[in-house]
């Protein structure tokens, strides 16, 4: 384990004589932008942010990502193995440790010290080291700053992330897909990351982390924004993939944001685990999102795969010719209503998000507690053309917990700590459609995002409770027959085609769809769950 200790000790150490580059060691965010412009790392644009352009990879490289199996340790025992925790024998993490600090000898380094966690009762303490003074921006922007300086000196992190995306692997000795890596070794606390510049590698492998040890203490760890309206008491989760509306919806002008993305529910309530937002800004909408858009306009925040003029440096927000996947990584203090504490009380209402681009699920359903855990299994959301390589119709993407690639853990195991806890603090839940209505994506329309915060601010004023509903007779979906402000003519999805046969048959075969994907949890989901599902052949 020598080389893991190299990696995790000395190499962010400022005393260590030994190394030819020099370790800056949490640099204020004005010297990390001074730094990235003299590296060419990045460029600062005319309304402030700082913005990288990650080259080949603007996403996340799930197909690279390894957990090292340790055979007879504890995590052996516990992660669920698979397509998503794929093993990597502790040889193979040694041979890229080792490349990890050859290549650190002779470079600067950027250390990042802080917290994944709002709750001091289970946060951990995290360092960040990386060659890339923007990485190292984008780790202080999304984790929890330590704001007594004096509490870093001595700083012994509980988990260490070496991101160098200069080094690359050798699939035929190292044992990787391609050169790419994101390595995570929960039981030597250190994840390694090459071959790749999109940061928000650095993020979702601390996640990823967190996924593992919050449950093994009775925490629930979730892929979820949350808020809270009068009171801490009146807390509301929104679950869901990229793309369906997890940060436009949280961030919400009549409410207190708590953070966008990571959380975890424990015995005292809701916390937060990161310090920041990591926010899609494709198309950003100023006046639908006027905070988030200010972010874009804001010193401190950065942005990846924006495109913007060379002589200005004016930003077009509306341009994908990078990627549609245009991100801002920004602090949680540039926002106004915004909880920076990250703590509150339990929630009264869980929402699940999807973006059905098939166009046949309602703007609004109430889920029992059988349904809402067989969703909470699925994970259902649609990718559309043009937002992947290949893809030119809408295609179902199911996703455990709505978060599957982070979660080392047996998806039930996380979905019975939510249905214990939703049961314990009697919470409503409901699935909301962010997606079409009126067809298919190319045919109908996206759902008005306006109609959509009115029916989200119904379900958490409690004005739906009681409401008279309809049931659909294949997914068993309660929609309500009216809501204050929302045209009832888009409540009844069937009645917004032209052509009802095609809903009906549409409808069934994503119904075949949520069936198919949900035989990897029939041997361990109750029967009450196993029923809960649609039925694609109901009349």
């Amino acid at each position: 384990m020598a080389s893991i200790v190299n990696v995790t000790g000395p190499l962010s150490d400022l005393a260590d004589s030994a190394r030819e580059g020099a370790v800056l060691r949490n640099l204020a965010p004005a010297l990390l932008y001074e730094e990235a412009v003299r590296r060419d790392e990045a460029l600062i644009t005319a309304a402030g942010p700082l913005l990288a352009v990650t080259g080949e990879h603007t996403g996340r490289s799930p197909n690279d990502r390894f957990l090292v199996r340790r055979p007879g340790s504890e995590s052996e025992r516990e992660i669920q193995w698979g397509p998503v925790n794929r093993p990597l024998e502790p040889e193979k993490l040694e041979r890229l440790a080792e490349k990890i600090v050859s290549r650190a000898q002779g470079i600067d380094l950027f250390v990042f010290e802080g917290y994944a966690g709002a709750d001091p009762a289970t946060r951990i303490k995290v360092r960040v080291v990386t060659e890339r003074a923007w990485h190292s921006l984008f780790a202080r922007n999304m984790f929890i700053r330590e704001t007594d300086a004096s509490r870093l000196e001595g700083f012994e992190p509980d988990f260490t992330v070496i991101d160098l995306p200069s080094v690359q692997a050798d699939p035929a000795t190292d044992g990787t897909r391609s050169s790419t890596f994101v390595v995570l070794d929960l039981d030597a606390h250190v994840a390694l990351i090459g071959g790749t510049e999109y940061a928000g590698e650095i993020k979702k492998s601390v996640f990823s982390v967190m996924n593992y040890r919050l449950p093994r203490r009775g925490v629930l760890s979730m892929h979820c924004s949350a808020n809270y309206g009068a009171d801490r008491d009146d807390v509301a989760l929104f679950f869901g993939l990229s793309g369906t509306g997890k940060t436009t919806l949280s961030a919400d002008p009549g409410r207190i944001l708590i953070g966008d993305d990571e959380h975890g529910w424990g015995d005292r309530g809701i916390f937060n685990v990161e310090g920041g937002c990591y926010a899609k800004v494709i198309r950003l909408d100023p006046e639908g999102e006027p905070a988030i858009y200010a972010t874009t306009r804001t010193f401190g925040t950065v942005l990846e795969n924006v495109v913007c003029d060379p002589e200005t440096r004016v930003l077009d927000l509306d341009d994908d010719s990078l990627t549609e996947n245009t991100r801002s990584s920004y602090p949680l203090g540039q926002l106004d209503n915004v909880d920076l504490g990250g703590i509150a009380g339990h929630p009264r209402a869980v929402v699940f998000l999807t973006c059905d681009a098939f166009g046949v699920l309602p703007p609004i359903s109430r889920l029992d507690d059988a349904q809402a855990a067989y969703h909470f299994l699925s994970g259902y959301t649609a990718k559309v053309a043009g937002t992947e390589r290949g893809v030119t119709q809408p295609k179902a993407t199911f996703s455990a917990c709505f978060g599957a690639p982070f979660m080392p853990l047996d998806p039930a195991r996380y979905a019975m700590m939510l249905s214990e806890k939703l049961r314990r603090h009697d919470v409503s839940v409901w699935l909301v459609n962010t997606g079409w209505t009126g067809g298919p994506f190319g045919v109908g329309r996206r759902m008005p995002l306006q109609a959509t915060r009115r029916i989200v601010n119904a379900v958490l004023s409690g004005d739906l409770d009681g409401s008279q509903m309809r049931v659909d007779p294949v997914f068993g979906l309660r929609t309500p027959l009216s809501i204050e402000g929302v045209d009832s003519a888009v409540l009844d999805p069937r009645g917004t085609w032209s052509d009802t046969a095609a809903y009906d048959a549409k409808l069934r075969e994503l119904a075949a769809m949520f069936a198919v994907n949900f035989r990897q949890f029939e041997a361990t989901a109750p029967e009450s769950v196993r029923n809960a599902g649609p039925r694609p052949d109901a009349s």
